[in-house]
């Protein structure tokens, strides 16, 4: 059972969403327009948000951004689109949604992503892990975003990725990251650290400014905006 927030701007898939959430358990409140959903953010602690994109007033992607800059990552947000291009889906997680459901969609569907954003908002650094500056890690697909492009990585790189966001802001030696991401005790003389900073450095940093990793002398590396 969540608090969780609707903003829909169609009564009847409003009332479709709201009944099935309720069925399960849910505490629902409804807005019809962006405007009204940002009010009931002011008013209430959600643990899930659901926001449609096309709405008067105030649109998804602008209540999401302005709700990830009052009050940040605690709440995942899943946004509700009717058009499911990639520059609509990379445009959502780039405002801060955590997940996206395209219309028409079944509820089931959607009851299956809800709890799976709630199972891993129990530990709220998971959702702080998602972000570091423009950056956003995609879970699903296992990309990266950064200022509107996708960035494929592969599953190590991933890893590497999500761990340093998971750790933004500090310093990480070359040893803690092999224990960590690769789960492994390697010889200390090992590069396989500085090789896959390097893969990441070119995929994410390169061509884009500011840099997000950062060499600590002496240390290893760090991630911070």
């Amino acid at each position: 059972m969540a608090k969780i927030l609707l903003v829909e701007d169609e009564v009847n898939i409003a009332s479709f969403i709201e009944r099935g959430l309720r069925e399960f358990g849910h505490e629902v409140y409804v807005a019809y327009d962006g405007a009204a959903g940002w009010e009931l953010t002011q008013k209430n602690d959600f643990q899930l948000l659901i926001l449609d994109i096309i709405m008067p007033k105030m649109n998804g992607l602008q209540l999401c951004k302005q709700y990830r800059q009052r009050f940040g990552y605690h709440a995942p947000v899943i946004m509700l689109t009717a058009l499911g291009t990639t520059d609509d889906i990379v445009g959502g997680l780039d405002a801060g949604a955590d997940d996206y459901l395209v219309k028409p969609f079944s509820f089931q569907e959607l009851e299956a992503r809800i709890k799976a954003l709630l199972r891993r908002s129990g530990n709220e650094s998971v959702h702080m892990a998602l972000r570091c500056g423009d950056l956003v890690l995609d879970p699903p697909s296992h990309r990266a975003i950064r200022n509107g492009q996708v960035i494929d990585l592969t599953v190590k790189e991933y890893r590497l990725l999500e761990y340093f966001i998971q750790n933004q802001g500090t310093a990480l030696s070359r040893m803690n990251l092999l224990k960590n991401v690769w789960d492994k005790d390697f010889d200390t003389n090992t590069n396989v650290v500085d090789v896959y900073v390097n893969y990441l450095r070119t995929k994410i940093d390169k061509d884009f400014e500011p840099k997000l990793i950062h060499t600590v002398v002496g240390v290893g590396y760090m991630m911070e905006a």
